[in-house]
């Protein structure tokens, strides 16, 4: 969810490129996903206190960067197949309030399918 003029800026920068030839929303999709892989790397074996260290040194940009990769290429997805992400994630909170009632799940990690 970034505002309407920082994703012109992502487009044109696209654009001034020609890299839209190569962002098909499988590839776009495929990049997306590498990209949370990267995001995962950042946190391998390493504990809440090692997190918390971590994020107060330079190594926090590097954690940034990752975090603005997927939201570029989610960005760059929900633009080329015209979906405003915001209205998808109001509807899917909604389905998810009726899966996730509080009143079974308050304070459970079960699965929708999984509490009775």
């Amino acid at each position: 969810m970034i505002n309407a003029d920082l994703l012109k800026q992502l487009i044109e920068f696209r654009r001034e490129r020609d890299w839209e030839q190569f962002h098909n929303p499988k590839d776009i999709a495929i990049s997306l996903s590498i990209e949370a892989a990267e995001l995962l790397e950042w946190f391998q074996w390493r504990d809440k206190t090692e997190i918390q260290q971590m994020l107060e040194t330079d190594k926090r940009e590097a954690l940034e960067d990752e975090i603005a990769d997927v939201a570029v290429y989610l960005s760059y997805l929900c633009h080329d197949l015209n979906i405003d992400l915001e209205q998808a994630i109001k509807r899917k909170m909604e389905k998810n309030a009726a899966k996730y009632p509080v009143e079974k799940v308050k304070g459970r990690a079960d699965k929708y399918n999984e509490y009775s």
